[in-house]
C-alpha cells in the first residue's frame, strides 16, 4: 500500500461508529505479530522504544533520530498505517515541531502526536500560548505532508488533574488545526465523556496505563474514536520475561516455556529477508 493510501485509510478509521484499537508495538517483530492479528493500524511507543535501548522514557533520553529510526523499522515491517509518539516534538520552538512532522512523514509515518509537556527534568506543562503555537506549526506541516496530527494535553500525567484546563487546551489545539485530540491519564469514564462532548475532532484514549480499564464498547459509547495502549504491551512482555526467569532462579524449573509462542509460529510471522526502509 502506498503512503497516500495508508494516510486515507488511517483518516477513515477515525470516522467509524465504534472506536478502533491501535496497539503499540515497540519494534519490527512485535509489529508483525500485531499486524497478523488483524489490527487496522499501529502506533509506536516512546516508552517501548526507550526500553529496547536500555533507556528511560522521555525526550531527555531518546533523541529524534532514535525515535524516527525505531518508527521507520515498524513502518517497514508491515503494510499498515503507522502513527508515532513524537514526544514534545524534540524542541520548544514551533518550527522544530514542524520539522519533526516533516521528518516523520519522510520515514513513512502517516500520523504522530505532539505533547505539551516540557520534556525536561522539571516534568512541567507548557504555557498554553506556546503549546498552541507549536500545534499550529505542526498542523501546517502535517497538512502539507498527508499526516494525521494528534495533539496531546499532558496535565494528568504531570500532577495537574485539571479537567477544565485540559479541555481548554484540547479545544485550542483543535482550533489550531490538530486532527485528533488526546489527554492521557484521564481519571474515569465521566472525564472521558466530558472531553469527547466538548470537542468536535476525534479523541484518542489510552488503555493499559493505569486502572480503571474500560471496554471498547464503553469507550465507544462515551464518544471515543481511537484507543491506544501505550507502552503496556512492552511492559507485559518484559514482565513475562522477569517472572519466567525469577521462577528459574527460585525453583530451577522451566515451565514458562509451555506458555511461550511456538517457534514455528513466531518465525512464520517474520520476514524471510529485510525490507528496505521507506
Amino acid at each position: 500500500m502506498r503512503r497516500d493510501q495508508k494516510y486515507t485509510a488511517f483518516l477513515d478509521l477515525h470516522q467509524g461508529d465504534k472506536a478502533f484499537v491501535m496497539p503499540n508495538p515497540w519494534d519490527a517483530g512485535s509489529a508483525r505479530v500485531l499486524a497478523a492479528e488483524g489490527f487496522a493500524a499501529l502506533a509506536t511507543t516512546s516508552a517501548g522504544a526507550a526500553v529496547t535501548q536500555g533507556l528511560r522514557d522521555g525526550a531527555a533520553s531518546m533523541t529524534r533520530a532514535a525515535i524516527l529510526s525505531n518508527a521507520a523499522e515498524i513502518v517497514a515491517a508491515t503494510d499498515l498505517p503507522v502513527s508515532a509518539d513524537l514526544e514534545d516534538g524534540f524542541g520548544l520552538a514551533p518550527e522544530t515541531c514542524a520539522k519533526t512532522i516533516v521528518m516523520a512523514a519522510e520515514v513513512g509515518l502517516v500520523g504522530g502526536s505532539i505533547e505539551d509537556a516540557t520534556g525536561g527534568e522539571d516534568a512541567g506543562v507548557m504555557d498554553m500560548g506556546l503549546a498552541v503555537e507549536r500545534i499550529a506549526a505542526a498542523a501546517e506541516a502535517a497538512k502539507a505532508h498527508q499526516f494525521v496530527l494528534t495533539a496531546r494535553a499532558e496535565n494528568y500525567l504531570h500532577g495537574r488533574p485539571d479537567l477544565k484546563d485540559t479541555i481548554a487546551r484540547l479545544q485550542a489545539f483543535e482550533a489550531a488545526g490538530a486532527d485528533v485530540l488526546y489527554a492521557p491519564g484521564l481519571p474515569d469514564l465521566d472525564a472521558i465523556r466530558a472531553v469527547c462532548s466538548e470537542v468536535s475532532k476525534p479523541v484518542n484514549v489510552v488503555m493499559g496505563l493505569r486502572p480503571p480499564f474500560y471496554t471498547v464498547q464503553e469507550l465507544s459509547e462515551a464518544g471515543v474514536a481511537r484507543i491506544s495502549v501505550g507502552g503496556s504491551l512492552a511492559r507485559l512482555a518484559y514482565g513475562a520475561v522477569q517472572q519466567a526467569m525469577r521462577a528459574v532462579l527460585q525453583d530451577g524449573a522451566f515451565a514458562y516455556a509451555i506458555e511461550a509462542m511456538p517457534g514455528a509460529e513466531l518465525m512464520g510471522l517474520m520476514r524471510a529477508q529485510p525490507t528496505p526502509r521507506v
